[in-house]
């Protein structure tokens, strides 16, 4: 299998593997001179960025007095957190990591096992004076410091406190309006609804071109799509960014206990409806299988607009400069009512604000080294340092405020405006979102954009006003899995549990909508069943329980 959901499954193993050999090679290796820091990261190439040659680069290196070297992985979550653990158990590590949330970061109990292997340095000492603006927003923000807290108690590395709002509601459903007003329909308010419009999309010539050629529904990866489809039937956690079983999103609660949501009828329930949606050819048979550029591929065809809906957090899959206005076609679709109400998957504060980490410093930076990269990273919490990190130059990339412009929050006083860049050139001059320290929504919701949201200049605004779509559809069953610690023995043997059964229910789900296991068959969810339980799923939810209780 070849899908997204057997690649987490490999990646899950590399982590198992690389787990194992970090005691091997926890020794201090070889490091290269004070004013040489190296650092492994990700590099969105595609959209021009080479962080070698990048001008955010440079304004380190000349302020800093160092020549920053790169080992750069893609955004692509699984092929960049295989490359992360190939790197940290080959022994020949970099003095640092700074890695993208969404993509790929190091979790908790990762960051307790490296750092008492002596691989990654506690932070906690070098917080202080030489970093006077991570110092300010810890205060600002009390929740910033407890998150960078590990389990034990130690500072590791420096989690991304990213208070996007947007992000906070990932599985989100865009539909072409367009088609809707073409075929005289409504946005649909429930399953059975959906169905009705997907079956128009794909049976009437939404397009007008003559041709069968319409998607009724399609998605990258999967996560979205089941999240958004599954929860009016029963929680469902998105499995995003969990490539490597890093967070325990198959989990949920049900009188104050921990679930396996997999475990309950209403998933089955769940899951059948999609399968259902499936097999009459109403989502994409690449939804589960595709990545994002593939997605685009489809958004952009240049015979014509052939997606009728998207599951993914934001419409991202079409270009803003085509000549037949495709990308004003979209609108988000507000969560469904179905048995189990209207819920929608809240993610605790954003794709940033998670536990682990984005950014280490590992035992082979020198002290002069961990004292200038403390300072780098102090600076890219600092305002000033924040806007060239992450958006660039000003003048080209940004600019300041201007008289009548208004902010993102209507009810902030508007501080600086993105400006858009022509293709292939978003990243030439910034870090991105591996600059996203301290993004609180005082800083992310004070940006001047544009009122007319279907323009690239007021995307930002686009995607707030949608997500009012989804504010207040949180579920009783969530399980706060961010503010629960679990340490010693015990994370060591949660570890490779979680990983196995958070890499099987998203394989497995995949694999009940495709028709590779029966979900109408008893005998096949009684082997799934099984198959939870061979994994561990009792322990599992054992020890989460016992972590929530003691927290509570």
């Amino acid at each position: 299998m070849t899908t997204r959901f057997a690649r987490a499954a490999a990646a899950g193993a590399a982590l198992a593997v690389a787990a194992s050999a970090f005691a091997a090679c926890s020794s201090k290796p070889e490091t290269t001179p004070d004013d040489v820091i190296t650092i492994f990261a990700p590099q969105n190439a595609g959209e021009g960025q080479d962080l070698e040659d990048n001008a955010f680069t440079k304004v380190i290196e000349e302020q800093f007095d160092v020549d920053l070297q790169f080992e750069t992985t893609t955004w692509d979550g699984n092929s960049a957190a295989e490359k992360r653990q190939i790197s940290l158990a080959s022994g020949d590590y970099p003095d640092a990591y700074m890695l993208i949330p969404w993509v790929d970061q190091f979790s908790s109990e990762e960051l307790v096992k490296l750092g008492s292997q002596g691989v990654i340095v506690p932070l906690d000492d070098l917080i202080g004076e030489d970093t006077p603006n991570l110092t300010a927003a810890f205060e600002k923000e009390p929740g910033f410091k407890e998150l960078a807290t590990s389990p034990d108690g130690k500072i590791w590395g420096m989690p991304a406190w990213n208070d996007c709002y947007h992000c906070s509601y990932p599985s989100k459903l865009w539909m072409n309006t367009e088609w809707l007003d073409t075929l005289g329909l409504e946005q649909p308010t429930t399953p059975d609804e959906l169905r009705t419009v997907l079956e128009a999309f794909k049976t009437q010539d939404p397009n007008g071109n003559g041709q069968a050629d319409e998607i009724p529904l399609s998605a990258a990866g999967g996560a979205s799509l089941l999240a958004y489809l599954m929860n009016p039937y029963v929680y469902t956690p998105e499995m995003y960014a969990n490539a490597e079983g890093t967070t325990p999103a198959t989990l949920g609660t049900s009188d104050g206990k921990v679930t396996l949501q997999a475990t309950r009828p209403e998933w089955r329930e769940a899951i059948s409806y999609v399968t259902s949606l499936y097999a009459d050819g109403l989502i994409d048979e690449g939804a589960f299988t595709q990545n994002g550029e593939a997605l685009t591929a489809k958004g952009n065809s240049a015979d014509g607009v052939i997606l009728g809906s998207v599951a993914v957090m934001h419409p991202w899959f079409v270009n803003s400069d085509l000549e037949d206005g495709r990308y004003t076609q979209y609108d988000a679709v507000a969560p469904l009512t179905g048995p189990a109400g209207d819920d929608a998957f809240w993610s605790a504060g954003g794709a940033g604000a998670a536990p682990g980490a984005t950014f280490v410093i590992t035992n082979r930076s020198s002290e002069a080294k961990q004292q200038k990269l403390m300072q780098i990273l102090d600076f890219m919490v600092s305002y000033e340092g924040h806007l060239q990190a992450e958006f660039g130059v000003e003048g080209t990339n940004w600019v300041r405020p201007e008289e009548g412009d208004v902010a993102l929050d209507e009810t902030l006083e508007p501080n600086f405006e993105v400006l858009p860049q022509p293709g292939g050139e978003a990243f030439t001059n910034s870090w991105g979102p591996i600059a996203q320290f301290f993004s609180d929504a005082e800083f992310r919701n004070s940006q001047v954009t544009a009122t007319d949201v279907y323009t690239p200049e007021g995307y930002e605004r686009r995607l707030f006003e949608a997500t009012t779509l989804y504010e207040g559809h949180e579920s009783d069953d969530l399980f706060p899995y961010w503010e629960v610690g679990v340490t010693g023995e015990t994370a060591t043997e949660l570890a490779p549990i979680q990983t196995n059964i958070e890499n099987f229910v998203v394989q497995a789900s995949a694999e009940f909508v495709t028709g590779v296991r029966d979900i109408s068959s008893d005998d096949d969810w009684a082997e799934f069943q099984q198959n939870l339980t061979d994994l561990g799923a009792d322990r599992y939810v054992e020890i989460y329980q016992e972590a929530w209780d003691a927290q509570r």
